[in-house]
């Protein structure tokens, strides 16, 4: 019988397989679009995203996880509030440090 802690971290990784997906691929498209609504919107659903997984997986014993969220998050923060947020463009080092948290859920579910 699995406890109501253990049942809800369960459902926190069945949920993190498609969060993880969902961050990839506004990550992608915010990448490769060429519209500042495009790339802007992209970026504040990952953020969004990440801001769901930060919220939750400290208080999960997620520490880790929890903490590289909130640090991606903080950094689409920042470029979406920082001198370059006019311009339709998606940083590369925003684009690694996502992939480097998408690598890092995937490392998580296998």
């Amino acid at each position: 019988m699995m406890s109501g802690l253990e049942k809800i971290r369960g459902r926190f990784l069945d949920l993190l397989v498609t969060r993880q997906q969902s961050i990839a691929h506004h990550a992608v498209l915010a990448y490769e679009s060429h519209t500042l609504d495009e790339v802007n919107g992209n970026l504040a659903a990952a953020r969004d995203i990440l801001h769901q997984i930060a919220g939750t997986a400290g208080s999960l014993g997620f520490d880790d996880l929890g903490n590289a969220a909130r640090m991606c998050e903080n950094e689409i923060v920042a470029h979406l509030n920082g001198p370059d947020n006019d311009l339709a463009l998606c940083p590369d080092a925003l684009l690694v440090q996502i992939d480097d948290f998408v690598e890092q859920c995937k490392g998580m579910l296998h």
